[in-house]
């Protein structure tokens, strides 16, 4: 058997994902809040806890909230100039802030604080850990390989008011939109 062969010349993984990405109305199309983080990222320029926000409460509107956020910029920088490169993210802004993360057997909560903005996520209910790989995507031109244990509950707080949320069964990644993600890896 011939192993595949490719050439990767981006990547980025990460332990303790908390991800979320909803909708505040069951009328709105596209997702309007993200909240995409982990307890720490490495990527060949460096480590940092980081993720991505996309807080979009008025879809009529521009996001309130948008762009990359870590404690290292250069860390942040490069998530939208490598491996989200073809995407709508492409290109999305550099937020310096602070991303925590607490994660259980029951529970996993992640707090992100960008100016202007504190985003407090929670998940629970979560289905039986599975590992994926999958496949590039328009949405999500990467190779996905990880650990990740589906939602069955998912809140938001926004500046400490909860935001009502419906959450799609399947994201712009291909996978479940609310996701405790152990472990990781995204590759192009």
């Amino acid at each position: 058997m011939e192993a595949h062969r490719m050439s990767i010349n981006h990547w980025m993984s990460w332990e303790g994902g908390v991800d979320l990405i909803a909708k505040t109305s069951a009328a709105i199309e596209m997702p309007n809040v993200i909240v995409h983080v982990a307890r720490m990222v490495h990527t060949p320029v460096g480590s940092a806890p980081s993720g991505m926000i996309f807080w979009q409460p008025d879809p009529a509107a521009p996001p309130l909230a948008f762009g990359f956020v870590s404690s290292d910029a250069t860390v942040a920088a490069y998530f939208a100039n490598q491996i989200f490169v073809g995407t709508p993210f492409e290109g999305a802004p550099v937020l310096i802030g602070t991303v925590t993360i607490n994660v259980s057997a029951e529970q996993a909560s992640a707090r992100v604080e960008i100016p202007g903005f504190v985003f407090e996520s929670h998940l629970a209910d979560f289905s039986e850990t599975v590992m994926i790989q999958r496949d590039p995507l328009a949405t999500a031109p990467f190779y996905q390989q990880g650990l990740e244990a589906s939602a069955g509950h998912a809140c938001l707080k926004v500046n400490g008011v909860k935001v009502e949320l419906v959450v799609p069964e399947i994201g712009i990644t291909g996978g479940p939109c609310a996701v405790l993600a152990a472990c990781g890896l995204y590759a192009r």
